[in-house]
């Protein structure tokens, strides 16, 4: 294996990659990256044996090809810290990977490429063709509500549902619920879905990139793969069946607070300074074109503001975990929210105005 290639390329395949590369090193090699060389091009592998990432990049000068394992981090940091616009010239002298550059001459050590495990890609599924904003837009309003090591191994992932002419991404952690809806490229004929495990969709949401106007998601019983221009990620699903979601979104008559994003947000920033650290409980009381935010904690201290807004029902006595709010304005798109309210001890339902394609579900906190 012998080749030449720019410092540009192999950065930026190298960074792709090392979200995978397993960090506890169970595996000696799953530390690695994949190193395959052709005539034109570089293909890095990495694998932590529940997810891989394979991208392709152009090489500049080709001498021979070949393959070999090399440690991937103290290969990014390398080639990170080589000048710009350098070309580096990488070769195999027995069990070591050699480079050179302007700068000088380094020298790593390597695993056979034997030895790298392969990932077993699943045949069959269905293929769906989606832009990269859309799918973007999709990990981003709902990845946060996901479930973090909990108990219930089908709530640590994002729900994904293709139907019709639309793709719907569904987070739960039980205590709130956040729902994206987008449209396809192209319409599917049956419905596909899957849970994808939270690092999974996290890796997904890194090579996806606004420029991107057809990404290939790939959904088969029990993996998914994303293509994404000459950068391929692919992932085990969860197993379990994801919770009924449609059950858990309030409906009904209800008192409805809309309000500008950023004034709410602003407000809520300052009252949770003294709210219980514990908890993060803020109270809102709603009344004709007022809410009132409250908090308070064990020392005895109190912060209360008002902010004008349009309401229509009910007064409402309520409270949330302010992380919770917060996590949602931010996601949000526009101006200005929507709250809508069935009674003090029941969850609230946050939406755009206007339109369906997002839904939050929050549960109230007892104080």
């Amino acid at each position: 294996m012998d080749f030449y290639i720019t410092k540009e390329e192999i950065v930026s395949s190298l960074n792709a990659t090392l979200g995978v590369v397993e960090k506890r090193q169970t595996l000696p090699i799953l530390a690695n990256v994949l190193f395959e060389v052709d005539e034109s091009t570089l293909r890095l592998t990495a694998t932590d044996l529940e997810s891989e990432i394979s991208t392709i990049s152009t090489i500049s000068n080709f001498k021979s090809g070949g393959r070999t394992t090399a440690p991937a981090k103290k290969l990014s940091e390398l080639c990170r810290l080589f000048k710009e616009g350098d070309e580096i010239h990488f070769f195999l002298d027995g069990d070591n990977l050699k480079i050179e550059t302007s700068s000088g001459k380094y020298n790593l050590s390597t695993l056979p490429s034997e030895d790298f495990p392969v990932f077993e890609k699943e045949e069959g599924g269905n293929t769906v063709n989606i832009t990269g904003p859309n799918l973007k837009a999709l990990i981003y309003k709902t990845s946060f509500a996901m479930g973090n090591q909990d108990w219930r191994h089908y709530l640590n992932g994002l729900y994904i549902s293709v139907e019709d002419n639309n793709i719907t991404s569904v987070a739960t952690d039980a205590h709130r619920l956040a729902l994206a809806t987008a449209p396809l490229n192209e319409g599917v004929s049956e419905q596909i879905t899957g849970i994808v495990p939270r690092k999974s969709i996290n890796e997904i949401g890194k090579i996806v990139s606004d420029s991107s106007e057809n990404i290939l998601l790939q959904l088969t019983p029990n993996s998914i793969n994303v293509n994404v221009a000459g950068t391929t990620f692919s992932s085990k699903l969860i197993e379990g069946k994801f919770p009924d979601y449609e059950q858990v979104i309030p409906s009904g008559e209800s008192s409805t607070l809309s309000i500008n994003k950023k004034d709410l947000s602003e407000s809520l920033s300052r009252v949770s300074v003294l709210s219980s650290e514990k908890f993060r409980g803020v109270r809102m009381i709603t009344s004709e074109n007022q809410i009132n935010i409250s908090a308070n904690n064990p020392e005895k201290e109190q912060a209360e503001e008002s902010i004008n807004c349009s309401y229509t029902g009910e007064s409402i006595d309520i409270a949330f975990n302010v992380n919770y709010i917060q996590e949602i304005l931010s996601s949000v798109d526009g101006e200005s929210v929507e709250v809508h309210f069935f009674g003090s001890d029941k969850s609230c339902l946050i939406t755009n105005p206007g339109s369906d394609d997002f839904k939050y579900v929050v549960m109230p906190l007892l104080i």
